[in-house]
């Protein structure tokens, strides 16, 4: 009888913390999930869902201009943005992580150092940097004065230069958080494998490349997936040093933006266009899907070669 009401109590247990979680997933991310593909199958009247449309929504979205223009476009942003954020954040973040696993000089430090941009507000950030980077700000003050002034540019101004400057705005902010994680993947490394390694007289360069690297294998997944959801879900970061239009000419527009700018405001009749934002929302959705699925596959496929 003892036994049976400890394995009720354990059972309630489990359910009172694992419920709250359900519920909230449920509740803000499956729902709207839902709600966000139910609406993508019928036509709008802007705030009024009308007949059932089937897939029209998404041939419009797809084959019809400009959404098909506006889309490619967007969805070209959002690979250059995961491209850069993957090699500079997360290669400087490993970087960083390896350093600081040698505990150097001052590495207590650092590591608050490197972390302290992640715990800032976006909109802080965004609205500082949008100061930095005006045509009198200190990124050409600075360039003034080592004497690069023909670098200087209106950088959120200029459509060469505005998505770069964003992207480097959001690595300026979050690197911190992938030299933490590496930082702790190399630190619960056992220490008697780098011990063996160092006796059979590994170069540093090989140790890195052929013990670690291989090592840390799950936290690079982890870093991935992360990555592939951020950059597929920028919004605030383009809304605050630029603008939902995505300008200058739509150079820093992301699908984001464009979700946004159709489902509140249409692209081609400034009215809302519920059913093809919703749209939009699902290819979102279903694009972080099958990239964060396919490279936990492909970490879990390393994982077990190794």
């Amino acid at each position: 009888m003892i036994l049976k009401t400890t394995a009720l109590q354990k059972r309630l247990w489990i359910i009172f913390f694992i419920v709250p979680a359900l519920l909230f997933v449920v509740i803000f991310i499956l729902l709207p999930l839902f709600f966000s593909l139910y609406n993508s199958f019928f036509i709008w009247h802007q705030l009024q869902r009308g007949a059932f449309a089937g897939l029209a929504n998404f041939k419009k979205l797809f084959f019809t201009e400009p959404y098909r223009e506006r889309l490619l476009n967007a969805l070209k942003h959002n690979g250059i943005w995961f491209c850069y954020t993957m090699l500079i954040q997360n290669g400087l973040g490993l970087l960083f992580g390896y350093a600081l696993s040698k505990k150097i000089a001052g590495a207590a430090v650092f590591k608050r150092v490197f972390f302290i941009p992640v715990l800032f507000s976006i909109v802080a950030v965004g609205f500082l940097w949008s100061m930095y980077l005006k045509n009198d700000g200190l990124v050409n003050s600075f360039l003034n004065l080592i004497g690069l002034s023909s670098y200087q540019r209106a950088w959120l101004g200029d459509e060469h230069t505005a998505l770069l400057a964003v992207i480097i705005t959001n690595i300026w902010r979050w690197v911190g958080f992938p030299s933490l994680v590496f930082l702790a993947a190399i630190d619960s490394i056992d220490q008697s494998c780098l011990e063996a390694a160092y006796i059979d007289g590994v170069s540093e360069r090989c140790l890195f490349w052929r013990i670690i690297l291989p090592l840390i294998v799950p936290a690079l997944t982890v870093i991935t997936v992360l990555t592939v959801i951020g950059s597929l879900n920028v919004f605030e970061q383009i809304y605050i040093m630029t603008d939902l239009g995505g300008g200058p000419d739509y150079s820093t527009d992301t699908i984001g933006t464009l979700f946004y700018r159709t489902a509140f405001g249409s692209v081609d009749t400034g009215n809302p266009e519920i059913g093809i934002g919703s749209a939009i929302s699902v290819v979102i959705y279903v694009v972080t899907l099958a990239i964060s699925m396919f490279s936990m596959l492909v970490g879990k496929a390393k994982e077990i070669r190794l």
